[in-house]
């Protein structure tokens, strides 16, 4: 996603956590991304009482968690939505970076825990909550631009988690928001929400979730052909707009549907492209985040549709001229539970605008 900002400053002390410990070093399946054994690239090993210690094999990592977190933060919207959709906010004691208002039905549950910034917190804040588990859905959160380098938590004794969708098959080392190797699937998303109900101890919560999202996304692609129809995703700014590429969460909604991503024929995750080019393509719909953030140009719907049937470039595109717009938060269109929502919405507009067969 594109959602990368300054580091703040790192706060140098000693936290003694209860309950929790994190062992980190390189995985065995070598670099991250590389391990064919499964698609979350997490492996989950219990033992003694409880299933205690549960040592996961996490982006690289190695992360031994010897009781159920009591004072999780989780540093990114998709994480904690996850961890709220397993019912854990009284586990919680903090989250951060959000574009969005948190997903329906939880609004009750999210209340109760403490947001600590709606972009990235600072490191001491988030060692002011005293936490034994720190999650996130983005490298970047936990790199040297976000929050903090997982090692800085590592130091402390605070294991992390950071989601397989931002690791598996995919090459973070330049400077945008990645590149996939290959295609992007649910099961990864899958594989986060088992491997988080396993460290909090509740993993018939996980497959009771996991059961859910798939009847959903079952439920949306039945009875209807979308193949012949095509889209593209527009996720925020309108200087250098971020369109989505082939492999990430759009491409999970347009391989579920069939349907055709206009820019599918590059692997970058949010490249940014010119409104010529754009243009030049010419989808049939066009699926618009719609940000609460205020990070960049053009960020709501709103403002995005206005620029739309404004400049002299877009205004005359087909999708343009027969207001076929698609309007989703833009956690629909990152890799975690609210891609389901992406699947179901576009799939519903794909209907409305007569291109299901």
């Amino acid at each position: 996603m594109p959602f990368a900002h300054p580091a703040r400053a790192l706060r140098s002390a000693v936290l003694f956590v209860t309950g929790a410990l994190l062992v980190a070093g390189c995985g065995t399946g070598g670099p991250a991304g590389s391990d064919p054994s499964g698609p979350a690239k997490s492996s989950v090993q219990g033992a003694a009482k409880g299933g205690y210690p549960i040592t996961l094999e996490n982006c690289g990592q190695r992360v031994t968690v010897t009781a159920p977190p009591r004072r999780a933060v989780a540093l990114d919207q998709g994480s904690a939505e996850i961890l709220l959709s397993l019912g854990l906010a009284d586990r919680m004691v903090g989250t951060a970076t959000w574009t969005d208002p948190v997903l329906k039905g939880l609004e009750k549950a999210n209340a109760s825990v403490p947001r600590l910034a709606d972009r990235y917190p600072s490191f001491e804040k988030v060692l002011d909550t005293d936490p034994d588990f720190v999650s996130a859905s983005f490298l970047y959160t936990l790199g040297k631009g976000g929050v903090a380098p997982r090692e800085r938590f590592t130091q402390l004794g605070v294991p992390t988690y950071l989601s397989p969708t931002d690791c598996v098959d995919k090459d973070n080392s330049g400077d945008g928001d990645g590149v996939r190797t290959r295609p992007l699937t649910m099961e990864t998303v899958y594989g986060e929400v088992r491997d988080l109900a396993r460290v909090f101890g509740v993993p018939e919560r996980g497959e009771k979730l996991i059961g859910e999202l798939r009847a959903r996304v079952a439920k949306a692609r039945a009875g209807a052909d979308f193949k012949g129809a095509s889209v593209l995703y527009w996720f925020s700014d309108s200087q250098g707009p971020y369109m989505a590429g082939c492999c990430g969460a759009p491409g999970i909604v347009s391989t579920t549907l069939g349907v055709r991503n206009v820019f599918d024929d590059t692997k970058e995750e949010w490249p940014q492209i010119n409104w010529e080019t754009v243009a030049d393509r010419d989808p049939d719909v066009l699926v618009i985040a719609d940000l609460t953030r205020q990070a960049q140009s053009a960020e709501s719907a709103a403002k995005k549709i206005e620029f739309l049937e404004s400049h002299p470039v877009t205004r005359n595109m087909t999708a343009v001229k027969g207001k076929r717009y698609v309007i989703l938060s833009g956690q629909a269109m990152n890799p975690t539970v609210r891609t389901v929502e992406g699947v179901e919405k576009v799939a519903a507009a794909l209907r409305s605008y007569g291109l299901a067969k």
